[in-house]
């Protein structure tokens, strides 16, 4: 008995079709493979060229950062600490005139001094120094005062002037006015010296062609006085 096959056979134009619909889809996909591949590549090295040039302008404008940063706050702490100069020699000057004359006069009062007598005009001031600044008492004070007595140079004279007592660290003097109106009225005064070190400390950043500062604001030692007249 023979063999009967049952085939279907593809003409060469249709297995050719197959074939080339195959291959063209497998190229189309290489290609966007290929593609994809050579656009990361740039996009890669822009990210990195963006990256380095940050660093870079972040590296120079660094110093200008902190000495903007740095010296706002050193300028701050320079007008605090002005204002409390302001005050102090106020407050000593209206006790020296007028302290024998508050009802918290007694035998004790000694408008002059020394620092530790709390009736003292010295006390006062340097108590109002101390209550805002560091290192206060360093400061020099200086108290001239009908208290302590006129000087005999100039005693019931236009040149009358009061005697003058120092206190604190420092050798500054200073002489004061004669009021327009002397020998009738007494011009006192109160002297204060005190010596501001910023809160953050000068200090550089090298470079290759020398060093950048970073403080504009050195230590600095202000003097503030208050004159007021007394009978």
């Amino acid at each position: 008995m023979g063999e009967f096959r049952v085939g279907v056979s593809l003409d060469s134009s249709w297995e050719c079709a197959v074939e080339c619909m195959t291959s063209k889809s497998h190229r189309k996909a290489i290609r966007l493979m290929m593609l994809s591949t050579f656009r990361t590549k740039p996009l890669t090295a822009q990210a990195s060229r963006d990256q380095g040039q940050s660093l870079i302008e972040t590296a120079l404008i660094l110093p200008l950062l902190m000495l903007l940063a740095f010296d706002a706050i050193n300028f701050g702490y320079f007008f605090y600490t002005a204002v409390n100069l302001a005050s102090a020699p106020r407050e000593g000057a209206e006790w020296s005139i007028q302290g024998p004359s508050t009802p918290s006069n007694n035998a004790t009062y000694a408008p002059a001094g020394p620092t530790t007598d709390i009736t003292s005009v010295s006390f006062l001031t340097y108590e109002d120094l101390r209550g805002a600044l560091t290192s206060s008492s360093n400061s020099r004070v200086q108290v001239c005062t009908q208290a302590l007595g006129i000087n005999p140079t100039g005693a019931s004279t236009s040149t009358q002037i009061p005697l003058c007592a120092q206190f604190g660290t420092g050798g500054e003097t200073w002489t004061p006015a004669p009021d327009p109106e002397a020998p009738v009225f007494v011009l006192q005064r109160v002297d204060v010296v005190y010596q501001i070190t910023p809160l953050i400390p000068q200090f550089t950043i090298p470079t290759g062609s020398g060093v950048i500062n970073l403080s504009i604001l050195p230590n600095l030692r202000i003097h503030r006085q208050v004159s007021m007249r007394g009978m």
